[in-house]
């Protein structure tokens, strides 16, 4: 089974600033492409951070750091309040940048994205240069696939590879899989379901498969 890739999801065409680059700059360049985070990146092409609209609504939160430090409300408030009183993108961004390369799996940028909790992540070539950035909703198109797209590929993944006997029927609706038919062996049924679990944009699996020998409780797995 081939995984969605980073490069798959990809934005190619990302607009970039450097840490010269005013907030008014910034702001209009989220304006003209909203939810997408803004690479900063250095004369070399190289990812240095990140700047996302969170990073920029602190100048409102702190009233450009003309607040008092928010001392009692612990750490991220107060990175919050010193970015408040930024005029560049270098002062303002979440650095270090993420970065990720585009043969990584979707399984793997979602998981940095969940451990970094940064708002992107940039895509890079072997020289560490910028390509392109993956973001969430970027990661989330695979759920906007056509339910008959879905039921094709489900069915080339897990119909026709267990034993002759083994029969599969496959319905997708609202990107839900329902499984039934009969096989021989419960391992059958299991992978088979797992198959269809792990086809991009499945959003859940029915499983009404039904199998003849339970051989994971003969062999005792």
């Amino acid at each position: 089974m081939r995984e969605i890739t980073v490069g798959d999801l990809m934005t190619r065409a990302v607009i970039t600033a450097i840490r010269e680059t005013s907030i008014r700059e910034i702001v209009a360049i989220q304006a003209a492409r909203p939810g997408e985070a803004v690479p900063v990146i250095d004369a070399s092409g190289r990812p240095v951070g990140m700047v996302s609209e969170a990073d920029v609504l602190t100048k409102l939160e702190f009233h450009g750091g003309w607040d008092m430090p928010p001392l009692l409300r612990g750490a991220a408030a107060r990175a919050r309040w010193r970015k408040s009183a930024a005029t560049t993108a270098g002062e303002v961004m979440t650095a270090p940048a993420t970065c990720i390369a585009p043969d990584a799996g979707l399984t793997a940028a979602v998981r940095a994205l969940a451990t970094a909790s940064v708002p992107g992540l940039c895509v890079i070539d072997p020289m560490s240069r910028l390509i392109g950035t993956v973001s969430r909703l970027d990661m989330l198109r695979p759920f906007l696939r056509d339910d008959v797209d879905l039921k094709t590929e489900v069915e080339q993944e897990i119909v026709g590879r267990g034993r002759a006997q083994d029969t599969i029927c496959v319905e997708v609706a609202d990107g839900i899989v329902t499984l039934d038919g009969a096989l021989l062996l419960r391992s059958s049924a299991d992978h088979a379901c797992w198959r269809a679990r792990c086809v991009p944009g499945v959003v859940a699996v029915d499983n009404h498969l039904r199998f003849q020998v339970d051989d994971l409780m003969i062999t005792g797995l």
